[in-house]
């Protein structure tokens, strides 16, 4: 139970972050393909590790900010 709650919390932070990151015009898309999460970013499909893409995305709107 303590697991799935842990995972929801992360999905739930990526999709923060994915959209914050289309707000700011900075993504396309974002979402999970095939087991890891997908970004797409100048013309470009980017798959990454769920922890990778939150470091990712984080990092991005940081810079961006």
């Amino acid at each position: 139970m303590m697991q799935r709650e842990v995972e929801a919390m992360s999905i739930n932070r990526l999709n923060e972050l994915g959209n914050r990151a289309i707000q700011a015009g900075l993504i396309a898309g974002h979402g999970y393909y095939q087991g890891q999460y997908e970004l797409l970013h100048q013309g470009n499909s980017v798959l990454l590790s769920p922890e990778e893409a939150e470091n990712y995305l984080e990092n991005l709107l940081h810079k961006a900010a």
